[in-house]
């Protein structure tokens, strides 16, 4: 097998990999409705404890426990982990609320219009510069909010919610610096604890399902850990396989399978007003990908003339003739011997990528998780 048809073998398996992670989290909204009786803080309750069970017997498996010791010993990134757990247990309970409550719809919003909000941080929060086209999505992304806002008779909370929530939580998760899995475990250990203890005061008060309700209940609620950990290592083996850009591009899977969902499955109402709010979160979308996709093949053009002025330096230096000592030769002059040293090489080649990564879009894996 040739590595071409190696790459491309590993790129089919990585979008197979995306693609369930990303159909899993937008099809979720169909298990929640299963656990009722159950409310939703007992729910939530139910997946931390069974998340934290589920992430420790993969991690188990897998060996991976040597980045616990270096954890424990930084305060900073211990703090935040325990925001990450903060905000994503918010994030998670308003989740489950609001399927279980008849907002599907609205849900699915608050994870389309998340990357306008994780831009809009990288602004405020990171001084990051945005490219025209990054502008032009965020002013569509406000007037679509202005517009849901008149549809709904009032702020879309719950999407706005869900996106700010999620947008600080992938935040906090950039300065832990965890991979995915880790960085679960990590979040469920601080979520444990408070979890077990409203479970077993629930339990004492006679107000817990788990037990009342039969033997298939408490299964299903033990599942939420499964339906926690699954998407996230299908998420990982994909994420080791494809170019973050086209990562990117998958995490519109979820919410479009959950908006989806809450027109065909739950028969959400979606008057004019509410659709045309959605076209222009649809429209800021769109503008995003096609900037994203533009950047990304510019950085790509780069790094590949970065790696030819490379080789063609090494070349020159192979030839043996090198020009006046420190200088980098132009196309067509040969060097005297000795006077550029490899190091130079890597240097140079270097420079170029970097520059080449900055250019790049930031298409972090993770941004929308579908509840």
């Amino acid at each position: 097998m040739t590595p071409q048809d190696q790459q491309d073998r590993a790129d089919r398996s990585g979008l197979l990999y995306g693609f369930a992670a990303y159909a899993f989290w937008g099809l979720v909204p169909l298990f929640w409705p299963l656990l009722e009786p159950a409310g939703a803080v007992e729910i939530l309750a139910h997946r931390m404890v069974w998340s934290l069970a589920a992430v420790g017997l993969v991690l188990l498996a897998l060996r991976r426990w040597s980045w616990i010791r270096p954890l424990l010993r930084e305060p900073r990134r211990l703090g935040m982990i325990a925001l990450a757990a903060t905000v994503i247990s918010i994030n998670w309970g308003l989740y489950i609320w609001g399927v279980n409550s008849g907002h599907v719809v609205e849900a699915a919003l608050g994870y389309f219009i998340n990357p306008l909000v994780s831009i809009a941080f990288g602004v405020l929060l990171l001084r990051e510069r945005l490219r025209p086209a990054q502008w032009a999505a965020v002013g569509v992304g406000t007037v679509a909010v202005a517009v849901l806002a008149v549809g709904y008779g009032k702020l879309p909370w719950i999407a706005l919610t869900l996106a700010f929530s999620f947008a600080t939580y992938s935040l906090a998760k950039k300065r832990v610096g965890l991979d995915g899995l880790e960085s679960l475990a990590a979040e469920t250990a601080v979520q444990f604890l408070p979890a077990l203890g409203f479970l077993i005061w629930l339990g004492a008060r006679g107000d817990s399902t788990f037990a009342s309700e039969g033997a298939g209940h408490a299964a299903l609620l033990a599942s939420c850990g499964f339906v926690t950990a699954l998407p996230l290592i299908c998420f990982g083996a994909s994420a080791v396989r494809l170019p973050l850009s086209t990562i990117g591009m998958l995490q519109y899977v979820a919410p479009t399978f959950q908006f989806a969902l809450g027109i065909t499955v739950f028969h959400e109402t979606m008057p004019p007003e509410r659709w045309a709010g959605f076209a222009l979160v649809w429209l800021a979308l769109a503008l995003l990908t096609w900037d994203a996709l533009r950047t990304a093949r510019r950085a790509r053009r780069e790094l590949a003339d970065a790696a030819a002025r490379a080789a063609a330096l090494s070349a020159t230096v192979e030839a043996g003739v090198v020009p006046e000592a420190g200088l980098v030769p132009e196309a067509g002059v040969v060097p005297e011997a000795g006077l550029v040293p490899e190091t130079v090489i890597a240097d140079v080649a270097a420079s170029d990528i970097a520059v080449s990564d900055a250019a790049a879009p930031d298409a972090r894996p993770g941004s929308i998780s579908g509840g």
